[in-house]
């Protein structure tokens, strides 16, 4: 049997179980909120041409405006100035979309505080553990913050001060960017970075140094809880937008529960 045969067949039994990452997307998903007076992005939201009426009786449609940072979403390098030379969201070789994973739970840490950065020492202690990082491949950080998910204000975290949500330290994301062998970094908080980076150095690190190093992000992920720290297999699915420095996107992953 032929190595898709029977991977068609695992899928069909059930030992190889398809986990969503993706979070639902509706006018509720939580965005980003840039301070003024940068431009805000679109939420997103639906705008019906028919459904089954006269304007169209045998079919039901919809219009849709977002942004391409909205929801569950793929970050292209040249989403940031440091990648602006960098492949679009639509020249991202599909290789790239299909790769293994480790996903690393922090969520302990994020849950007593929402300020918690990753350090080069937690992903070496991650290591030790478990192995070294993938080849070609993703680190998820999970940090539970997909329970917050359901609500733009528990979501985005913020006060007079700022966001607060947990994310890497600029050591952390230089280490990530310029040594490890992954090729990006997905969260389930609103965007790569920690709340408070707009105030590191660099500010926003991870969008800085990974855009900048070719690699990529993915953002609001949901169910890293149900994914193994290694053997899981992600498929992240950006729409192909022609010079798009992103897009919301489906992502799956696969797992060997065999």
């Amino acid at each position: 049997m032929s190595i898709l045969a029977s991977f068609a067949e695992a899928l069909v039994t059930g030992r190889v179980e398809v986990v969503d990452l993706t979070a639902p997307l509706s006018s509720g998903t939580p965005v980003i909120q840039l301070p003024p007076p940068f431009a805000q992005t679109a939420p997103f939201e639906l705008e019906e041409l028919s459904r089954y009426d006269d304007r169209g009786p045998a079919w039901y449609w919809n219009n849709f405006r977002t942004g391409e940072h909205t929801g569950t979403h793929f970050d292209a390098p040249n989403h940031w100035v440091t990648g602006r030379d960098g492949d679009d969201v639509a020249s991202v070789p599909v290789r790239r979309l299909v790769a293994p994973a480790a996903v690393l739970d922090f969520s302990a840490q994020a849950a007593e505080d929402p300020d918690f950065l990753l350090e080069v020492e937690h992903v070496e202690q991650w290591q030790a553990e478990h192995g070294p990082l993938p080849e070609g491949g993703w680190l998820l950080y999970r940090t539970g913050w997909d329970a917050r998910s359901s609500s733009q204000r528990d979501f985005v975290n913020a006060d007079d001060t700022g966001p607060h949500t947990p994310g890497l330290s600029p050591a952390c994301a230089r280490w990530l960017a310029e040594e490890a062998p992954v090729i990006g970094l997905g969260v389930e908080t609103v965007g790569t970075d920690a709340g408070a980076a707009h105030s590191f150095d660099p500010p926003f690190p991870c969008h800085t140094l990974l855009m900048g190093s070719g690699k990529y992000g993915l953002t609001q992920l949901q169910n890293l809880a149900q994914l193994p720290p290694t053997g899981a297999l992600v498929v992240a699915a950006p729409l192909p937008i022609v010079s798009g420095s992103g897009s919301p996107s489906r992502v799956l992953a696969l797992v060997d529960r065999g």
